[in-house]
């Protein structure tokens, strides 16, 4: 569904209205509407349904997205930096390539939703639901991810050099190839995981399950091969 520029705007404006209470105004439903490479950069979007809706390389750089509706929306090459998007619904969202470096991502629901090749540099995905989601070749590189739930997820490949996976779960998980240098698993549950190829120098496990875990050909944490 297509949606001028001008009704655009009037939608936003209505929206702005609703979060200050004001009786005039709506909360923005824009759910299945053709927003791709749309300029919504610092739009406050906070509750807005957006389900479905193509944003395809949509600048949305430091954006409010807190509590919003993504489900199934494409947000593939979309730039999402510095955007706020805690708490929000993008299961079965399509990220691949998109750039949510420094974007807040806490307690937002992304299960089987696609992020490979996606950019999450110093992300907050604090608490985080990733379950059985596409992260391959994604670079997370000091990305807080303290809780978060990787149950099955699949990171081959994926650079995670000095994040924080401090309890995460990531029982089953696909870890082939991944670098984990300088990473905090301290408390992590890694069972069943495959790490078969993963760089470990300079990680930290103390304490974390490694019950079936595979390390077939990996760089353990003193720098030798396993």
């Amino acid at each position: 569904m297509n949606i001028t520029k001008e009704e655009l705007k009037d939608v936003l404006l209505r929206h702005k209205q609703w979060l200050s209470v004001d009786e005039r105004g709506e909360c923005a439903d824009l759910s299945g509407v053709d927003l791709s490479g749309a300029n919504l950069a610092g739009a406050n979007l906070a509750g807005a349904n957006l389900s479905r809706a193509d944003l395809t390389r949509a600048d949305l750089r430091g954006a409010n997205l807190y509590d919003a509706r993504l489900s199934g929306a494409d947000l593939s090459g979309a730039n999402l930096s510095r955007a706020n998007l805690s708490r929000a619904y993008l299961a079965r969202a399509d990220l691949a390539g998109a750039n949510l470096s420094e974007a807040n991502l806490s307690d937002v629901n992304l299960v089987r939703a696609n992020i490979s090749e996606a950019n999450l540099i110093g992300a907050n995905l604090t608490g985080i639901n990733l379950s059985n989601t596409d992260l391959s070749n994604t670079d997370l590189s000091g990305a807080a991810l303290a809780d978060a739930i990787l149950a099955r997820a699949d990171l081959t490949a994926a650079i995670l050099a000095r994040a924080d996976l401090s309890r995460a779960y990531l029982a089953r998980a696909d870890l082939f190839e991944t670098d984990l240098t300088g990473a905090d698993l301290c408390e992590a549950n890694l069972t069943g995981a495959n790490l078969s190829e993963a760089n470990l120098t300079g990680a930290n496990l103390s304490r974390a399950k490694l019950d079936n875990a595979d390390f077939a050909g990996a760089t353990w944490i003193d720098g030798t091969r396993k």
